[in-house]
């Protein structure tokens, strides 16, 4: 590897980048307040990167470094400098009061006497403890059993709320261990149970469990993947900065740039603590997180170390619990709703009932395999609560009321909507419509069709399907080639050069490739790798009309869950309809990937590549190259790697490759493999 001198102003470049990024992290994150767009950020961003991987100067709290660390094998153990402790509970405003006497019984003082406590909303996530070590995020680490926790600070660095760095304070301690709660919003759980329906895999139950879940992966790309944050409310060790509260802590906490909990308050006295509570819980419905209560804490930091622990809990703070919001009520009838992403869910139809102060008479019950474990029946008196205030779902079937009347209500066969056949995979929880034509799924559909890696349609976002589609002029994505420029001028947004513009981008896309065809239609498990290998074994697409499941089975890397997934969409008489309207409209198909020589594999067959450095050939071009002959262009070294491509001024890739033993190759022996002379 040839060493690079790092000029000073290239270095005062980066810091002025990464500070500049962060900040504005810290903006979107944090503050929710963005002052640049997008695209700037991403432009800001692209340079920094340009310039750490050129030079191979790249500091330790870049946003770069949020992203792409190597899988872990397993989590390390990590001892708590200082136990991180749970919280006694209280379920009334009685129990809350019993505590302010107890606090001044300990304390010495009279009842008439008001004692300073911070109140805030229990956050429902993981407890995290994030170690600073000269203002450097050095740990971070799961509560565990409150002694001793798992090293999860790859994943937790992908949180883009959690700073890198301490700054902005005119004290940095040498060293402080910062507490606080990962949870997720209930929006991006609902989003993140959709798609996990839609892959058939197991549903998260509520969203600490998803964020539990999130953290503890052990691919860090896959918790960048969800939508995770932050709120720090606690301290541990600490050495080189005195707080005397709370709220002096906290407020240190928002200087640093920390995020930290909605509508914490300061209370003197327990009427004032009380008063917040309720604040909190008349809120709470409003939060886009889930909490169950509130967290009571007296304020004096000299008076916490006074009133110390009581064996697993403190005696000076305790979390109020609220009240559970449940109902019992009747199921008149279970209807199958059919998701945008064709799954099947099973809703419950329910007389109306009062809970938490919204009237609720549906409610979703997931999946089929939910109603066979809590043999829920049509008729059933059942259990109804609010999770998170926001989502009803049935908790139990009150069995004792049963009449004999009550009815199970089997998987159904087709989709309710269009009639297409309802598949269940062996193994899934899933039931999904393999419909194409099916009107719930066509919004969908339509912005997947017209996306880059399909059909490449420009100018055809999600905006404008939905425009489209809400003035009438698309149901199906067929309906696209059957657009004038004259309906387009009807609507808002177009003008005769944007009309035209986006009837051009269709015409265009008339003429694809057959792997970008597959890949546009959306079949269930067929992503764009997938579409290949099949465009590799089938000429036409005529040739996939009513394939068996044992003949996609054939192909090398596909396996029986995609095959029947090909096999059922390639049945279905609607599908197949659909395929010869689109080419009756002036679909031209191309193949270029299929091979007339199956005799032997392609020569990059399995292998995993990573570039590093300037190369010959711009590097897309280079990975296309890759993927051409059979290999996988990826963009991050880990052991799973088997070769790096290495060319002029390498980054830090490279120092990756070496710590995990992966094979370094130039370009000229890249291409000495590819006319296969193994190096």
């Amino acid at each position: 590897m040839k060493t690079h001198h790092v000029p000073e102003d290239v270095k005062q470049e980066i810091e002025k980048l990464v500070k500049e990024l962060n900040y504005h992290c810290y903006r979107y994150y944090v503050l929710d307040a963005p002052v640049i767009s997008d695209e700037e950020y991403d432009r800001l961003f692209r340079r920094l990167e340009e310039l750490e991987e050129k030079y191979n100067y790249v500091l330790p709290d870049s946003p770069t470094q949020r992203v792409g660390a190597p899988p872990l094998e397993k989590f390390e153990k990590v001892r708590h400098r200082e136990p991180m402790l749970s919280l006694d509970n209280a379920f009334s405003h009685e129990e809350v009061i019993e505590f302010d006497k107890r606090v001044k019984r300990f304390l010495g003082l009279k009842e008439s006497e008001e004692i300073e406590y911070t109140v805030e909303p229990k956050y429902d996530g993981l407890a995290i403890e994030l170690t600073y070590i000269n203002g450097i995020l050095q740990r971070a680490s799961t509560r565990g059993d409150g002694y001793e926790g798992e090293d999860v600070t790859q994943n937790i660095k992908t949180i883009k709320s959690v700073p890198l760095r301490i700054e902005q304070v005119k004290t940095i301690p040498e060293e402080i261990d910062i507490r606080g709660e990962i949870y997720m919003y209930i929006e991006d759980f609902e989003a993140l149970n959709r798609e996990r329906a839609d892959k058939g895999e197991p549903l998260f139950a509520n969203p600490r469990n998803a964020a539990a879940g999130s953290v503890r992966q052990l691919d860090p790309s896959v918790t960048a993947s969800r939508k995770l944050h932050l709120a720090c409310y606690g301290i541990g060790a600490v050495k080189g900065i005195d707080f005397e509260s709370q709220w002096e802590f906290i407020n240190w906490l928002k200087e640093a740039r920390f995020p930290t909990p909605h509508n914490i308050s300061l209370a003197k006295g327990i009427e004032e603590v009380i008063r917040a509570i309720r604040e909190i819980e008349e809120q709470r419905n409003q939060f886009p997180f889930e909490t169950d209560g509130a967290v009571v804490k007296v304020n004096d930091f000299e008076l916490q170390k006074r009133l110390g622990v009581k064996t697993r809990e403190p005696r000076w703070a305790i979390a109020y619990k609220f009240p559970a919001h449940q109902g019992t009520t009747k199921i008149k009838e279970i209807i199958p709703s059919v998701g945008r992403t064709g799954i099947i869910t099973p809703v419950a139809i329910l007389e109306p009932v009062q809970i938490g102060g919204v009237t609720v008479s549906r409610s979703t019950l997931h999946n089929w395999d939910e109603i066979e474990r809590k043999d829920i029946r049509v008729g059933d008196t059942v259990v109804v609560e609010r999770a998170g205030d926001v989502i009803p779902h049935v908790i139990m079937v009150v069995k004792e009321k049963r009449t004999g009347k009550e009815k199970k209500f089997p998987i159904p066969e087709r989709c309710p909507v269009c009639g297409a056949k309802a598949v269940r995979e062996e193994g899934e929880v899933a039931v999904r419509c393999v419909g194409l034509n099916c009107p719930a799924q066509v919004r969908e559909r339509i912005k997947h069709f017209a996306s880059r890696g399909a059909m490449d349609i420009e100018g055809l976002g999600e905006k404008n399907v939905e425009l489209l589609y809400e003035k009438g002029l698309i149901r199906h994505f067929v309906d696209l080639y059957k657009l004038k420029k004259d309906d387009l001028l009807k609507l808002p947004r177009f003008a005769e050069k944007s009309a035209q513009n986006l009837i051009d981008a269709i015409q265009r896309s008339k003429s694809t490739t057959l792997s970008r065809f597959l890949y546009a239609l959306g079949i269930l498990h067929v992503g764009e790798y997938t579409a290949k290998l099949l465009a590799h074994y089938f000429r036409r697409l005529e040739d996939l009309y009513h394939v068996t499941p044992e003949r996609i089975m054939d192909i090398p890397q596909i396996g029986e869950k995609i095959a029947r997934s090909v096999a059922d969409f390639f049945s279905d008489s609607e599908n197949l309809k659909t395929l010869e309207e689109l080419k009756s409209l002036g679909l031209k198909i191309e193949n270029p990937d299929f091979e007339t020589e199956k005799t032997g594999t392609k020569p990059l067959e399995g292998l995993t590549f990573v570039i590093t450095g300037t190369l010959p050939k711009p590097r897309k071009e280079v990975e296309a190259m890759i993927e051409e002959h059979g290999g996988h262009a990826a963009s991050s070294v880990s052991r799973s790697t088997d070769y790096l491509v290495v060319g002029e001024s390498p980054g830090s890739k490279l120092e990756k490759a070496k710590k995990y033993g992966v094979k370094t190759i130039s370009y000229e022996e890249l291409t000495e493999m590819i006319k296969g002379r193994t190096k």
